[in-house]
């Protein structure tokens, strides 16, 4: 007697095929969302004695989306610590106190240093001599702490490129969430006390370091420049903190 074929069920079949979900369209409160997060970490809200305010309104106008999106974004933010809402106030983007900001500090230096040992493990002879090319217009002529400035602009740079050459995604998003506090205390101390000349120094030992592919030397390096930068605020952060 002929029997009709058995195929195999849904949840049989299934596991044999190798899948990958598909990414949805960025919604109005993912795009908001990153928008705000990326204008935030960009900005400088230690130099100044007042406080920066968001105003939902404004954001609306200036995003031209509804204010849901909006609300929805900066329940986000505040959940990653970027912002806060005050009651009857608005919201108000965070500051860090003294002690908060040195444990980022430190904490960027731990996370660094990590990323100079995955350079030397994954990225090409090119990429890291590329870092040099961010300090080629500083020279005698031209030194760091006569254009503080821009001298600033190239040192986060710098810190945030070793970062991407690692290859870490989870040591990149875990930066970019103290990267605002620790970008802006850079910038306020680079040209105290000339350690602009002290960091371009530094800067150009980390790179010998991972050009000649040491792993131990360039990962004490990094950590050691950062933890300095902990050690400066903890000794002089008074007048940026109080």
């Amino acid at each position: 007697m002929r029997t009709e074929k058995q195929w195999p069920v849904a949840e049989q079949a299934t596991p044999e095929l190798v899948l990958r979900p598909v990414a949805p369209e960025p919604t109005f409160k993912t795009r908001v969302y990153e928008t705000l997060r990326h204008a935030i970490i960009n900005m400088e809200i230690y130099g100044k004695e007042e406080e920066t305010w968001l105003d939902e309104r404004q954001l609306s106008e200036r995003l031209a989306v509804s204010r849901t999106p909006i609300r929805e974004a900066i329940a986000m933010l505040e959940q990653q610590g970027f912002v806060k809402t005050v009651p009857r106030r608005g919201i108000i983007v965070v500051r860090k106190s003294k002690r908060e900001v040195i444990e980022m500090i430190q904490a960027w230096a731990a996370l660094e240093s990590m990323a100079a040992r995955l350079v030397i493990a994954h990225a090409t002879d090119e990429a890291i001599l590329s870092l040099r090319d961010l300090f080629h217009s500083f020279h005698e002529t031209h030194r760091p702490a006569d254009y503080p400035s821009e001298y600033s602009t190239a040192n986060i740079r710098f810190h945030q490129r070793i970062i991407e050459l690692s290859g870490s995604n989870v040591i990149r998003e875990m930066t970019e969430n103290i990267l605002v506090h620790v970008r802006g205390i850079r910038q306020l101390t680079i040209g105290r006390d000339d350690r602009a000349s002290q960091s371009i120094e530094d800067h150009l030992a980390i790179i010998d370091a991972l050009v000649s592919r040491d792993v131990e030397r360039a990962e004490r390096l990094c950590r050691d420049h950062t933890l300095g930068l902990a050690d400066y605020v903890e000794k002089h952060g008074e007048g940026i903190f109080e």
